[in-house]
C-alpha cells in the first residue's frame, strides 16, 4: 500500500539531508555582513590528520587542511 505522507522537498529533489544543510549553511554565511562573514568562513575550514597503519603499527601522521574552495 502506497503512503501518501509528505516527502521533504530536499529528498524529492534527490539530495541527502547533509547536502541540503551544507547548501543552507553556505547561503547563511554569504548573507552575513563583515566582520561576521569572515569569522564564519574561517570556521568552515577543516583540519585533520591521517595515519597509515603498517604491520599493526601507525606510521607518522600527516596533517591535512581542507577547505571547500580547494
Amino acid at each position: 500500500m502506497a503512503s501518501n505522507a509528505a516527502v521533504p522537498f530536499w529528498r524529492a529533489a534527490g539530495m541527502t539531508y547533509i547536502t541540503y544543510s551544507n547548501i543552507c549553511a553556505n547561503l547563511v554565511r554569504n548573507c552575513l555582513k563583515e566582520p561576521y562573514k569572515t569569522e564564519a568562513l574561517t570556521r568552515e575550514k577543516v583540519h585533520f590528520s591521517i595515519s597509515k597503519w603498517t604491520d599493526g603499527k601507525p606510521e607518522k601522521p600527516t596533517l591535512r587542511s581542507d577547505s571547500p574552495e580547494e
